[in-house]
Parts: structure tokens; sequence; C-alpha cells
């Protein structure tokens, strides 16, 4: 009896110990919103809304909520999931509320604090108001924010943790946007092999394949995917033949003509794990959206100027071993740490079942 009660202890004391040590890394994870040294100045004025612990958490747990649809069943993580770069895997466009279809692919929530406008036509110009969108739209939340913030002040938590995040426990429009912000913020991807090596970190360094790829890359590519984003963050017309809803992209904000066809250029980061691409998902594989540019571009008034090739011919001249050197170098772009970020991740537990 005396040596079973003191196996006892001791396994209490054991699992006290890695509880509490659990309860350290926990704490220790957050660190805030962290500046990639290779990065530039983020876009986002985290002055008006600085990321902190509570309110990261009040976001995420707002980004998982299914409360934020009309039928309590799509929550924004249900179109933007981590382990595809918080893309909508294995959609070419939204799968929404009742199973309904939107008409793009969703665009990865990763880096988003040195975006000034957002989605496939820029329609939205601040981070902060970029879930109205969804929660709006008739294919995807059929919801309203009204209805939203009702729903969220009629849990018994919600209160408790607006006031963690923000000192009070008024569940308001504004507040409920920063905690979403705050989240999205923390999403950022900045520790690929790409990243390592123009860090110089622990001796990394492209492979003779990777390196002629980057070079291949900085020579045809990096107009449009500029590093270290791999997005310039404009909008162009890239020679994809217009889909059976002929989608204007960004000429359905501005109505300017000249902006017909043209979407905003994707970040190339973590491009094996966000398929299918473009904005309506045309394309299943990287080595598909290549030969795209090969041979497959599609004219009109508003074509890129840089895919007009001084012979008349369209598109980039690319290759079969060129092309395998690029994808080598893209693969350099994906960041398991991102993908796997257990401070990203979608909780479980039972304030997630609906009642």
């Amino acid at each position: 009896m005396k040596k079973i009660w003191v196996l006892t202890l001791i396994l209490g004391l054991i699992w006290a110990c890695k509880k509490g040590n659990d309860m350290i890394e926990e704490e220790d994870i957050f660190a805030g919103f962290v500046q990639p040294s290779n990065f530039p100045k983020p876009a986002y004025d985290l002055s008006r809304n600085p990321v902190t612990k509570d309110g990261f958490e009040l976001g995420k747990k707002l980004f998982y909520e299914p409360r934020l649809s009309r039928n309590n069943t799509i929550a924004c993580g249900s179109c933007h999931i981590q382990g595809a770069g918080f893309t909508h895997h294995g959609h070419d466009v939204s799968h929404g509320i009742d199973d309904r279809l939107g008409t793009r692919n969703p665009m990865p929530i990763m880096n988003l604090a040195w975006h000034t406008e957002f989605f496939w036509d820029g329609g939205v110009f601040d981070l902060d108001f970029s879930p109205v969108n969804a929660i709006h739209s008739a294919v995807e939340m059929d919801e309203t924010v009204t209805n939203v913030l009702l729903k969220l002040r009629a849990r018994p938590e919600y209160p408790a943790l607006f006031k963690k995040a923000f000192g009070t426990e008024e569940i308001t429009d504004v507040l409920f946007f920063r905690a979403l912000s705050q989240f999205m913020l923390m999403a950022t991807s900045s520790d690929s092999k790409y990243d390592k090596v123009m860090r110089k970190e622990d001796g990394a360094s492209f492979t003779e394949s990777e390196a002629r790829g980057y070079l291949f890359f900085k020579n045809n590519c990096a107009n449009c995917h500029k590093e270290p984003l791999f997005t310039d963050l404009s909008y162009r017309n890239n020679g994809i033949r217009p889909n059976r809803s002929d989608d204007k992209g960004r000429a359905i904000v501005t109505g300017n003509v000249n902006d017909e066809y043209k979407f905003k250029v994707p970040s190339l980061r973590n491009i094996s794990f966000t398929a299918p691409y473009t904005h309506d998902g045309r394309y299943l594989t990287v080595s598909r959206m290549l030969d795209h540019y090969r041979h497959d571009m599609v004219d009109s008034p508003t074509l890129d100027p840089l895919f007009r090739q001084a012979d008349g011919s369209l598109g980039i001249i690319m290759t079969e071993e060129e092309k395998a050197d690029l994808m080598a170098f893209l693969k350099t772009l994906e960041d398991p740490t991102f993908l796997s970020n257990k401070l990203l991740a979608e909780p479980f537990g039972s304030d997630f079942i609906v009642n």
C-alpha cells in the first residue's frame, strides 16, 4: 500500500511539473507582432490596434467561430485553412454556407500587415473591414455584422474575453474587427529556406538548381512578384482567358475599362500548399501555372506589357530545364513553421459546440 502511495505521489509530481512547463511554454510562445528583419515596415498602423496576447486570443476564437455565419456552420477558418496557407484547399472557388459556390478562389491570409488593399480586386482598403465581405456575402456566410454581434453578446464567455482584450465588456463592431485583425496580423510567413538564405542563417544556401531558379526568377518574375513578400501588391492582367462569369477583376471596383481583367498579384510564398491557382482556381498545379506563361496566354488590350516579347510572342520564354530550376526555387518559399504554428491553429473544445 505504501509503494502504491509513493508511486502515485511521484506520478503526481511529474504531471504537475509537466503541466507547469507546458504553461510556461504556452505563455512564452506569444511574443506579439514581430517584424522579420528582411521585411519592410508594415503598412498596417499597429499604434491604433497593438497586438496583445488577450486581443490575439479573442481574434483567434472569433476567426474559428461558426456563429459568424447565418446558420452557425461557417467560420473564417472554414475557407482559410492553416495547412493550406490559409486558403481553401481543394476548391477552385469558395464553398460557403449551404455549400453555395462563390466566384473566386480565396486568397491566403498571410503577411497582410504589409497590404493596404485586400482581395483579388482590392475592393477593401483596410484590414479591419475585410471580414465584412465574407460575413455579408450570400454565398459565404450570409449573415450581418449586427446579427453576429447579437449572437456573441448572448454567449456568456464573450463579454469577459472582450473585457480582457479591450478593457470593456461591451461588444462593438470596432472591437470585433480589431480582434480579428490582431489574429490575421500574426499570420506572418517569414521562416522559409529562402528567408534563411537571405538572412544568412545557420549556413543556409541554395542548391545549384535553386540558385539557377532564383536567377531566372529575378530576371523574369520579380517585377510582379517582388521580394520579400513575393508580390508587388499591384493589379495586372496576366493573360488568363476570361471565365464564364466574365469576371473583370479590378475594373469592378474602379469602373475603369483600363483595369478590366486585372487581378491582384498573389504572393508566391507557400505556393506548393495554396493550390489551385489564379482568381478562379483553374490551374491545379504549379507546373500547369508555369505552362500558362510559356504557351497559353491570351492577348487583350489590358494585357500587362511585361508579357509582350520583342518578337511579338506573348508570355515568358522558358525551357524545360529553366522550368525545373524555377520550381526548385519556388519550393524554397515553403514555410513549415507557419503552416504548423500551434499559435494559429484551430482550437478545439466545448466552446465551439453550437447550441
